[in-house]
Formats: C-alpha cells, sequence, structure tokens
C-alpha cells in the first residue's frame, strides 16, 4: 500500500511537472490557431494543425538528441535555448532561411524573394522547390555526421542492436572515419543527380560536413577548457541551433507540399518547433536518458534513417509520411525497449 501511494504520488508530481511545463506552448498554440483561423479560415485551421503534426513528428529524435547536448550547459542557457532559440527557430529556420536559399540558388536579391513569398507564394514555392537539391544535400549531410559521430564511436559501451553497433563502434578506432564515410556519400550522390545539380549537390553537402565539424569542434574545445561558462553555453546553444536547421528543412520544404500560404507554414511549423523545445526541456530535467537507456540510440537511428531518406530524395520523391515514420518507428521500438529492461534488468 505505501508503495503505490509512493507510486502515486510520484506519478501526480510528474503529471503536474508536464502540465506546467508545456502550459506556455499549448497557449500559444491555441492563440496562434485561433489567429490563423480568423486570418485564413477552417481550411487554413486545418493546414496549420497538419503541419504541427508534422514537425513534432518528424522531430521527435532531434528533442531526444537536443536533450544530450543540453544536459551539458547551464540552467540559464537551457533557458535561452527556450527563449532565444524559439525566435530563431521560428523565424530564421523557418521563414528568413529559406528565402535566402531561394536567394542564392536562382541568383535573386533576398529582399526580391522576400517579395515573392509576401505576395506571390506560388513563385515562390516554385523556386523554393529547385533549391531542393541544395537543402536536401546539405541537410543530409550534416544529420549522417551527426548519426556517425554517435555510433563510430569507440568509447561507445551500451549498444541497443548488439551485434551491429558493436561492429560500427569498433570502427571507431580508424581516425576520422565518420568524415570519410560521409565525404564518399556526397561525392557518390553527385554522380547521380541530373547534370545541372551536381555541383550544388557536392557544395551544399561538403558545407554541411564543415559546418558540423567546425560546431562540433568549437564545443568540444570549449568543454575541455571549462566545465561552464558563457563561451560554452554559447558554442552549445549555437550547434543546437545548426542542428535544429538540418532537422527542419525537410519539413519547411515539404510544407509548401500542403501549402504555399507563409503565415500558414510559420504558424503551423513554429507551433511545433515551441513543443520539440519544450519536450527537450522536459527530457532533461526528469532525467529521461538516464531512464529510458536505449532512447538515445534510437533518436540517432532515426537520424540516420532520415539522412538517408534525405538523399533518396535527391533521385526520386519521398513522401513525408515515410520520412516521418522511419522515426516514429525508431524512437518509440527504443522507448519499448529502454521499458522492458527497466522491467527485466536481466533480459538482452
Amino acid at each position: 500500500m505505501q508503495g503505490e501511494a509512493l507510486f502515486g504520488r510520484s506519478l501526480a508530481r510528474g503529471i503536474l511537472s508536464f502540465m506546467k511545463l508545456f502550459l506556455f506552448p499549448v497557449i500559444i498554440s491555441i492563440l496562434t490557431l485561433a489567429a490563423v483561423a480568423v486570418w485564413g479560415g477552417p481550411e487554413a485551421l486545418i493546414l496549420a494543425s497538419i503541419l504541427v503534426v508534422l514537425e513534432v513528428t518528424l522531430s521527435f529524435d532531434n528533442a531526444v538528441v537536443n536533450a544530450k547536448v543540453l544536459m551539458n550547459m547551464t540552467h540559464e542557457w537551457q533557458r535561452r535555448f527556450l527563449t532565444w532559440g524559439i525566435l530563431f527557430a521560428v523565424f530564421f529556420t523557418r521563414l528568413v532561411l529559406p528565402i535566402l536559399i531561394v536567394s542564392v540558388s536562382v541568383w535573386r536579391s533576398p529582399l526580391d524573394v522576400l517579395n515573392l513569398a509576401a505576395f506571390f507564394p506560388n513563385e515562390y514555392a516554385v523556386l523554393l522547390d529547385h533549391a531542393h537539391a541544395g537543402v536536401s544535400a546539405f541537410g543530409a549531410a550534416f544529420l549522417l555526421m551527426v548519426s556517425l559521430k554517435y555510433f563510430l564511436d569507440s568509447s561507445k559501451t551500451l549498444h541497443w542492436f548488439k551485434a551491429l553497433e558493436r561492429g560500427l563502434s569498433s570502427w571507431g578506432r580508424v581516425e576520422a572515419v565518420e568524415i570519410g564515410i560521409s565525404l564518399v556519400t556526397v561525392l557518390g550522390f553527385s554522380f547521380f543527380v541530373p547534370h545541372e545539380e551536381q555541383s550544388v549537390v557536392l557544395i551544399a553537402g561538403l558545407v554541411g560536413i564543415i559546418l558540423f565539424i567546425f560546431m562540433r569542434g568549437l564545443a568540444g574545445s570549449y568543454s575541455e577548457q571549462m566545465t561552464q561558462g558563457a563561451a560554452k553555453g554559447f558554442a552549445l546553444f549555437m550547434y543546437l541551433n545548426i542542428l535544429d536547421t538540418a532537422f527542419s528543412l525537410d519539413s519547411v520544404v515539404g510544407a509548401f507540399a500542403l501549402t504555399t500560404q507563409i503565415p500558414i507554414i510559420v504558424a503551423g511549423l513554429g507551433i511545433g518547433a515551441i513543443f520539440v523545445r519544450t519536450l527537450t526541456v522536459y527530457l532533461v530535467e526528469h532525467k529521461a536518458l538516464a531512464a529510458l537507456i536505449y532512447l538515445e540510440h534510437g533518436a540517432h537511428w532515426a537520424i540516420l534513417g532520415l539522412a538517408v531518406s534525405m538523399y533518396a530524395s535527391l533521385l526520386f520523391e519521398i513522401p513525408e509520411v515515410i520520412t516521418g515514420g522511419i522515426g516514429a518507428f525508431f524512437v518509440i521500438a527504443a522507448y519499448l525497449s529502454s521499458i522492458r529492461v527497466r522491467k527485466n534488468p536481466t533480459s538482452p
């Protein structure tokens, strides 16, 4: 009886903490969706709601990986990730960045592209679709580096798929093997895409790899020099935002398959981003990664699946439901495996 009472109180505290943390995102979501409904009617509301689900589904693995990095940041920088980071995620990644990508891809001024996005969304959507090769190559290369850096770690001792992950970990003894694999992958796909997209894919992929190396190196350097501090916090903060950008590129481009209305896209994906970041903080505060030991593994397998699907989208169309389904499958499977181990620690 006493154990049941303790469990009940613990569960109640967990639910209360969950509701308190997510109260702000829920309020923001209701107000934003209400504004969308007033602006565009029931159809706009439905589209925005679908985009919220799309963003959360595609980015749940992002929340798990972010939580691992966020654990090394001070409480102050964690809160900045939720406040300043949200502004970066909503306005830069989901609004400004696509405009800059289109601007570079078609060699038109950002102001001209912004004018198209605001007043001629159909034409803007066509231009963004033409930039798909560069967007996918950058995101795929960056995310492939994220997953390979995790699995090709020779010091990694906890494995989910035991034989496979143990073998991948042993490859980590080769210096910079993940960079070599990523470079070969980018080079290989650049041969198979249409001729006019080959240089775009190659350059965008190289930028993704170089940016990952730079940001991880910067964050690692600060981590060695200081346990905590503003410099380390800022480096990790920037790394998390770039990681979020790589995750979100696919959903930003995919959103135009549903609608070309920029306010609906920003509202739907923005709400999703707020929920994902709040979930990240929840995972950190409740030490979920320590309790669910395979959740991080599942998230990185999902990242690898997303990287592969983004590379594959260079050659043929990949439905969003498949991309999101891959991530959901690995994360849910890892969660169930973690629960099974908690109930029976001697199970394999």
